[in-house]
């Protein structure tokens, strides 16, 4: 039977180590995640919630269970094409943006399409497209030292989408800006989830900054506490 939900992860277990020093850091993980939604994921440190954006990422696989993108099980796929999956439906953003020094802003965002071979005239046709989506139009070629933390963060949100991935994953995409400019990035992601329906999938600490979010979904030593979903404030 085919499968038409985005992602589903079904007893996904992950142990670190062997032997009386292993680590279980996921306990049985059941999540199933739909196309358009925008999913906060909170939980300590140590909960899970990080090794399980991983394993969403396909950055790493479960020890047990199963992982399932559009139906198709992840953890049977070789390390070439989860790196297909990643390039083809998956964008990133972090918390310290990891843009490259040197670049400009069309360049960084350009490099997801380089990976894909795109010709450069299109690529630099998407890039700046995507960084007038974050409102960056004519700071193209400011590098990273030219601009302000929420800028930089724009343009790593630039870079994510600028491949029109199906799913934006973020993690602490604000855990470096300050409350004014967090709440602009929260509001920037909110509008691409609900006008663009690009799915978001954001793990954060800050209460604030999940009630952005539609579902929050709580770990707690490896396993899912609480699952809500919620209007937007």
């Amino acid at each position: 039977m085919k499968d038409d939900t985005l992602i589903r992860l079904l007893a996904v277990r992950k142990i670190y180590g062997r032997g009386p020093t292993a680590f279980e850091a996921l306990k049985g993980i059941d999540l199933t995640i739909d196309g358009g939604e925008f999913v906060a994921i909170m939980g300590h440190s140590g909960s899970g919630k990080s090794t399980t954006m991983n394993i969403l990422g396909c950055l790493d696989v479960p020890s047990g269970g199963s992982y399932r993108f559009l139906g198709v099980p992840v953890e049977q796929l070789s390390r070439d094409q989860r790196a297909l999956l990643r390039r083809h439906y998956l964008g990133f953003v972090f918390q310290g943006f990891n843009l490259l020094a040197r670049t400009t802003a069309l360049e960084n965002v350009e490099l997801p399409l380089i990976y894909r071979g795109e010709p450069a005239a299109a690529r630099r046709t998407a890039a700046r497209a995507a960084l007038d989506q974050v409102g960056l139009l004519g700071w193209e070629h400011h590098t990273p030292a030219e601009l302000s933390g929420g800028q930089q963060q724009r343009v790593a949100i630039a870079r994510a989408i600028v491949t029109r991935p199906a799913v934006l994953l973020a993690d602490e995409p604000t855990g470096n800006l300050d409350s004014t400019t967090s709440r602009e990035i929260m509001e920037l992601i909110r509008t691409l989830n609900g006008d663009q329906g690009l799915t978001v999938l954001m793990v954060t600490h800050e209460a604030e900054m999940a009630a952005y979010a539609r579902r929050v979904v709580n770990f707690v030593d490896g396993r899912v506490e609480s699952d809500r979903r919620k209007e937007i404030v």
